[in-house]
């Protein structure tokens, strides 16, 4: 049998620290897989990663090279640490996990959550799993609209640039240190020196 590791990190993962929690490193993930492949005498076909990508989005370079592999069925098992490192979101659960991988002939398991597709039985648990991370993100969402609103209502800029991506673009994200808005503070958006713009939600 040919497993397929697949492992993801985003960045909000970064600042936990339970032993248990999906947001160990890339490199634990890693560890813990190949180990329990070893265990299964499973063969590793590859290890598909990504890095910085949160599990909402679908355009993740490692995933759709999975998803692609998959439909060729170059391999029979997808192996994750849990179901939210394939993904958060309860749609692709269905679509992927309970839909098309079946009719693939491939075999989806998660060691932590113990999802399995070849355990009929546990199908509703992976259900419950794929709800309870969409109202994670949810959750993200309007937490995240909340502080923006703060900040836009008290004169602060939403975001400011604090790196960039290995492509060159500044990265935007939320300032720890307030400050007010200045042409020259903000490259995330064009300024309006009379007025300053509302993010888009």
């Amino acid at each position: 049998m040919k497993a397929a590791i697949y492992c993801r990190l985003s960045e909000e993962d970064r600042n936990k620290r339970s032993e248990n929690d999906d947001s160990n490193s890339i490199q634990n993930q890693k560890t813990m897989l190949l180990q329990y492949a070893m265990q299964q005498e499973w063969e590793i076909y590859r290890i598909y990663s990504d890095d910085d990508y949160t599990g909402a989005d679908r355009k993740r370079p490692e995933f759709n090279r999975l998803l692609a592999d998959a439909k060729e069925r170059l391999f029979d098992i997808i192996l994750c640490k849990t179901q939210s490192r394939f993904t958060r979101e309860l749609e692709l659960v269905e679509k992927y996990i309970h839909g098309l991988f079946p009719l693939w002939g491939i075999r989806f398991v998660s060691v932590v959550d113990h999802a399995d597709t070849d355990n009929r039985g546990n199908k509703k648990s992976r259900q419950i799993n794929g709800l309870v991370n969409e109202w994670y993100l949810e959750d993200m969402s309007e937490n995240i609209k909340s502080v923006l609103t703060s900040r836009r209502k008290n004169g602060f800029p939403p975001f400011t640039a604090t790196g960039r991506t290995r492509s060159g673009k500044a990265i935007c994200s939320l300032t720890k240190k307030p400050h007010r808005l200045s042409v020259k503070s903000s490259p995330c958006f064009p300024v309006d020196t009379g007025k300053l713009p509302s993010p888009a939600f």
